[in-house]
């Protein structure tokens, strides 16, 4: 059972980090004048809520399975994610892009390393989990 949940949360993981991979991408074209605003808040608006509710399942499914040690992980990022939803300051806005990208890349390449020491936590505890498992690999 645990082991099923660290390959959940490893792929939920690989999908959000290469999702903020995407817009690091994304906020560099944003400065080199290759995309413009009102297009690069078209194509990141429509990934903001999925990557918070994705983020926002793992941490339920920690809770419910009490794996209280990647719970703990996850809280403030989710927080985090709910401070800017309650603010509503989750989306982006074209108008105001310009002024916040600094921000907004700072923000992006922290969470990419966040998903990225998620995935190797993740990584570890699942093999953790499949090889302590009782009857494993026995006929």
């Amino acid at each position: 059972m645990e082991g099923m949940l660290f390959l959940f949360a490893l792929v939920m993981s690989a999908v959000l980090l290469f999702g903020m991979v995407f817009f690091i991408i994304m906020f560099s074209d944003l400065e080199s004048d290759y995309i413009n605003p009102i297009d690069l808040c078209n194509k990141l608006n429509q990934f903001v809520l999925p990557e918070h509710i994705a983020h926002a399942v793992l941490c339920a499914l920690f809770l419910l399975t009490g794996s209280w040690v990647a719970l703990i992980i996850n809280l403030p990022l989710l927080a985090w994610h709910g401070y800017k939803i309650i603010n509503n300051r989750h989306m982006y806005d074209a108008t105001e892009i310009f002024r916040t990208l600094p921000q907004q890349k700072k923000e992006a390449f922290a969470k990419l390393g966040f998903y990225l020491l998620c995935f190797f936590f993740y990584l570890y505890r699942m093999i953790e989990a499949l090889i302590s498992t009782p009857g494993a690999g026995r006929k």
